[in-house]
């Protein structure tokens, strides 16, 4: 098994909870809109089979929050009018890692580069910015490849945080998983006539610690281990 890896940025993006006249996101890129987008990257329609990608083991690590962004959307049928809520996740950075088959890794990969349908970070207005695919990480599983890859966010960034980042990561989890709890975000049909989801179990008990050197914060060993005050001697 192999890993391959995603970066999700874009000034706004939104992962659907809810319909109607409220539309919240969640926090974090869902399974299910992750591949909806691999979907659309690989050509297949809303009625296509999905199976071979919900067996993919999906995992987050959290690089920049984001912040929760409200906006409101005027929409209309052909007797009345109504206002709706809906928000959206501002310049958040997410690392998304997909564990499987190195043959499909391989075909998602050459998709995200070439894809057969526009691609959005859960809703069309949220295209994604810069590199999407960061590769595929072979003989790595998932939470491997998610703790070894560098931290995603801009150099501006990095200088303003602390010299130690701690980055959480959520992934799929197994059923007897201490901590884990049940998110409804498994696609099972994205027909339009009747979408479908699923339960899957989730563990949010792992972290990584980063070291950014590149903080302004940061001291390294080198700079503190001279004493000037030794060439003033001794009485």
């Amino acid at each position: 098994m192999s890993t391959l890896l995603l970066r999700l940025a874009a000034p706004i993006q939104s992962w659907g909870i809810d319909k109607f006249e409220r539309r919240g996101t969640e926090r974090i890129p869902t399974k299910s809109g992750v591949i909806g987008l691999v979907a659309a990257a690989l050509g297949r329609r809303r009625n296509d089979q999905i199976e071979d990608l919900n067996a993919l083991r999906f995992g987050v690590r959290i690089d920049k929050e984001g912040k929760l962004l409200k906006d409101f959307h005027t929409a209309k049928s052909k007797k009345d009018s109504y206002v709706t809520e809906r928000y959206y996740l501002a310049d958040a950075v997410f690392l998304v890692g997909l564990e499987g088959k190195d043959s499909l890794l391989k075909d998602i990969e050459c998709a995200l580069e070439n894809p057969g349908f526009p691609l959005y970070l859960g809703r069309r207005s949220c295209p994604p910015e810069g590199q999407l695919s960061l590769g595929i990480r072979h003989g790595k599983n998932l939470l491997q490849a998610l703790k070894e890859e560098p931290w995603l966010v801009s150099t501006w960034q990095r200088r303003n945080e602390d010299p130690n980042i701690h980055l959480q990561i959520i992934t799929d989890a197994d059923y007897d998983t201490p901590g884990g709890f049940l998110q409804r975000d498994t696609p099972i049909s994205f027909d339009q006539a009747h979408r479908q989801y699923g339960f899957r179990y989730v563990s949010a008990s792992h972290s990584v610690t980063i070291l950014n050197s590149e903080s302004r914060f940061y001291a390294s060993r080198d700079n503190t281990d001279h004493d000037p005050m030794l060439l003033l001697g001794g009485e």
